[in-house]
């Protein structure tokens, strides 16, 4: 037999041997698992998979430590600590260790997704993935933490939470040397400092980092909010957002900052509160050169710079850089102000308002200024006071060269700049310079009651009736000076007035060292010695040094007494004379039939240790005794006078312990 013969018979044995053995499909798994019920085609692949179930794994990575069942599985591993990845994808260059890794990876490039799910619809490119998936609607969380009870579907998973409780994050940023405890985690971690952006929303050009984010973002566009709040009805775009937003309502705020006291809902939230108080602002805008804890916050200011403002309020036409500060304006034209306090039934449009409102009443002021060490109640105050000190982050104004601490007041103080009144009332047509007095103007507009006081013939809108002083003659001041008795409507009028007391704060003129308890009162004094009038008026030419004093002496042409005495029938042009005027009734009990001309009396109160002396001024001279004082005041007229009865150009005052007299006189 030659030895083709012999091949061509051997191939026949084992063909015939073959048939002799029990017939099998392809792919028939017949070999299943009694603890989970996984079959398998071959008893060899049924016996490495029990391995798994009884908990021994016999092959440990020298490297890190890991365990596995199989040996293949442990040298599959170590691939990963050689660093040596030979698959390269050839459409966007990632590597990988293992070939099955780069074949399950184009998969994204092709953008197939085979398998769906019957319940939900998603779809994903491996089956494994779809069985993964799967468990997330059966509910089955057979793996739980021993620590804190927390189940989870997989047990990887579990692998992976656990980790939080080891409090092991081996794996470190090089660029900011932040810690993670998985690789994964860090690999994540690093594109941030890539500063690559990848994917793009097609609808409002807005570039993410991961493609998750980008659809997380688009759920925005399309409005859908499925997940709502069975508790006040609120929906949210995600389930992480519910679950968050769901811990406002249990009011369980376990995690407390030890330096403040303020608490929080989560441990992130506290974390990131921490970096206030720690000073450290890595990040810098380069235009401006001002810092910030977070890098969001800087990615927000830098829209400051650009000076877009996408959104505008389709009522009143204004815009703003950012949606929430638009959607915090709307408040305004709704009127809606849900928050109250429950202390003093102040009502706020935002949560966050009354939040900052309650510190007022606790108290607390937990932020001081390092270099004078006056306290705060918030953080944002301290900053911006620390601004005085520095001169850093301050606000010039180009006309003048006067510095502020915030845009706000440099906003305001530009209108001090032009005689302009572009804002005006559509129901009474006075102009304003500012918008935030024309919205103080028109508050009068809006009161529900409205009634004229009788002594001083303005409209207001607090309790009582029309027989009652309104506040601003009087009635409804509630802060009272305990050293002169005065009265205030406003706590912060209070603080200015008991500066004349204290000598606090107080601001003194160079020229003649009087003293004033804000700068704006001494600006207004420094113009009486510079000289400068600039106020004409525009019927006898008399100049003046503010348009308020011009106002005030309109009502000598028009005859205009908006300010009554409460007890007689007097009207006075000034209220600091009906005031002066009123302390005869009350102090004295004089009537005004005794007091002659008390719409141009200032008195002072005497010392009566005092030594004699004299003093001069531009307006008359002064002689003050032990027990008696004298004042006149002297004006110069243009025009001649016909008689003392037209007016009245000046007057002696003369200060006794039991009495008082006022004297008048004119020159021509």
């Amino acid at each position: 037999m030659t030895s083709t013969q012999k091949n061509q018979h051997g191939a026949r044995s084992q063909r015939s041997r073959e048939a002799d053995k029990p017939h099998r499909r392809k792919g028939e798994k017949k070999y299943s698992c009694d603890e989970c019920g996984k079959d398998f085609s071959h008893p060899k692949n049924l016996k490495p998979h029990r391995l798994i179930h009884s908990g021994i794994k016999s092959y440990s990575c020298a490297e890190c430590g890991k365990s596995f069942t199989q040996a293949g599985h442990l040298k599959t591993h170590q691939i990963i600590h050689s660093g040596v990845k030979p698959y390269i994808c050839d459409l966007c260059g990632n590597s990988f260790t293992q070939a099955g890794s780069l074949k399950t990876h184009k998969f994204i490039h092709s953008g197939v997704k085979p398998f769906r799910c019957d319940l939900c619809g998603k779809s994903f490119t491996h089956l494994g993935s779809l069985k993964t998936h799967q468990l997330i609607h059966s509910g089955v969380k057979p793996y739980s933490c021993d620590l804190c009870g927390k189940s989870f579907s997989q047990p990887g998973h579990l692998k992976t939470h656990q980790l939080i409780h080891s409090g092991v994050k081996a794996h470190s940023c090089e660029l900011c040397g932040k810690y993670f405890s998985q690789k994964g985690y860090l690999k994540t971690h690093e594109l941030i400092h890539s500063g690559v952006k990848a994917y793009n929303c097609e609808l409002c050009g807005k570039s993410f980092t991961y493609p998750r984010s980008l659809k997380t973002h688009k759920l925005i566009h399309s409005g859908i909010k499925p997940y709502s709040c069975e508790l006040c009805g609120k929906s949210f775009t995600q389930a992480g957002s519910l679950k968050t937003h769901r811990l406002i309502h249990s009011a369980v705020e376990a995690h407390r900052c030890d330096l403040c006291g303020k608490s929080f809902t989560h441990a992130e939230s506290l974390k990131r509160h921490q970096l206030i108080h720690s000073g450290v602002k890595a990040y810098s805008c380069e235009l401006c050169g001002k810092s910030f804890t977070h890098a969001e916050s800087l990615k927000t200011h830098q829209l400051i710079h650009s000076g877009v403002k996408a959104y505008s309020c389709e009522l009143c036409g204004k815009s703003f850089t950012y949606p929430k500060s638009l959607k915090t304006h709307k408040h305004i034209h709704s009127g809606v102000k849900p928050y109250s306090c429950n202390q003093c039934g102040k009502t706020f449009a935002q949560s966050s308002n009354l939040r900052c409102h309650l510190v007022t009443h606790s108290g607390i002021k937990a932020y001081s200024c390092d270099i004078c060490g006056k306290t705060f109640s918030t953080l944002g105050y301290r900053n911006i006071h620390v601004r005085i000190h520095t001169g850093q982050d301050v606000f010039c104004c180009d006309q003048c060269g006067k510095l502020f601490t915030t845009a706000t007041h440099l906003q305001s103080h530009m209108f001090t700049h032009t005689e302009e009144r572009p804002y005006k009332c559509d129901l009474c047509n006075k102009a304003f310079k500012s918008p935030r007095h024309l919205k103080l103007h028109q508050e009068i507009h809006m009161r529900k009651k409205l009634y004229k006081c009788s002594y001083c013939e303005k409209q207001s809108d607090a309790g009582g009736s029309s027989s009652q002083p309104c506040r601003h003659c009087g009635g409804g001041k509630d802060f009272r000076c305990d050293l002169c008795g005065k009265t205030f409507s406003r706590q912060q009028s209070l603080k200015i007035h008991q500066r004349r007391h204290t000598g606090d704060k107080m601001n003194y003129c160079k020229e003649c060292g009087r003293g004033f308890p804000t700068s704006s009162a001494l600006k207004k004094h420094v113009l009486i010695h510079s000289g400068v009038k600039k106020y004409v008026c525009d019927q006898c030419g008399s100049s003046f040094t503010t348009g308020g004093e011009l106002k005030v002496h309109k009502r000598v042409h028009t005859g205009e007494k908006p300010y009554k005495c409460k007890h007689c029938d007097r009207s006075f042009s000034r209220s600091s004379s009906r005031n002066l005027h009123e302390r005869t009734h009350v102090e004295e009990n004089f009537s005004c039939d005794q007091w002659h001309q008390c719409d141009h009396v200032g008195l002072k109160s005497l010392d009566h240790n005092e030594s004699e002396e004299t003093e001069r001024s531009t307006s008359g001279f002064r002689v003050r005794l032990k027990n008696l004082e004298i004042r006149l005041h002297r004006v110069q007229l243009e025009s001649p006078v016909k008689s003392a009865a037209d007016v009245t150009l000046g007057f002696y005052e003369i200060g006794l312990p039991e009495c008082r007299i006022s004297l008048s006189w004119f020159d021509q």
